[in-house]
């Protein structure tokens, strides 16, 4: 016979498997981690269920970079990915002759370098801490691996990352207007 272990008090009469589980599932919200908690509160989190915000959690830690610092650099693998809590990054590309050209600047609640959910798996954009910046770190590969098997979690995060995606699209169109605008671009060759 398997005992259960736990610091939350047992009701009474623990007479119906509902009653253990119940008492089960607020043991393990007592030992879950600060940075599940962490996970839980960001908006693009939103929406999932607990045991999809400890699936991320165990794929995650907290990660900090100084000033100029790269997170990711363009055309490198596409392993993991990032979600802001505090700071600035910014999100820039490398053109011929014309050197490094920013993108978007990011900030706490931005997510960054989700290429590793998409073949070829190879990041199109580089990343650079603007200020000191506090991020949670996930294994992207891993975290892959885990929505092939929960098609459920997969479907969520594609959600979110298409809207992501659009967001990111709509950002550099604007950048490229206003490069058009005040002439820099003007050199480039036509396509």
């Amino acid at each position: 016979m398997t005992s259960l272990k736990t610091t939350t008090p047992l009701p009474d009469r623990c007479t119906e498997t509902s009653d253990l589980l119940t008492a089960a599932a607020n043991e393990a919200e007592n030992v879950r981690s600060p940075l599940y908690a962490l996970i839980a509160q960001q908006p693009f989190f939103k929406g999932l269920n607990p045991q999809q915000l400890q699936l991320l959690a165990e794929q995650a830690l907290e990660m900090q970079f100084e000033t100029g610092q790269e997170l990711l650099h363009e055309g490198s693998a596409a392993n993991r990915f990032y979600l802001i809590l505090e700071g600035q990054v910014v999100l820039e590309t490398e053109l011929a002759e014309r050197g490094i050209f920013p993108i978007q600047t990011l900030g706490p609640g931005d997510d960054l370098g989700w290429s590793w959910l998409f073949p070829p798996y190879l990041l199109n954009l580089s990343a650079r801490a603007l200020t000191p910046t506090r991020t949670i770190f996930f294994y992207g590969t891993r975290l892959r691996e885990r929505c092939e098997q929960d098609h459920d979690l997969g479907f969520q995060l594609m959600q979110r990352i298409a809207e992501v995606l659009i967001q990111r699209l709509h950002a550099t169109q604007q950048r490229l207007v206003e490069c058009i605008g005040t002439n820099k671009l003007s050199s480039l060759p036509e396509p």
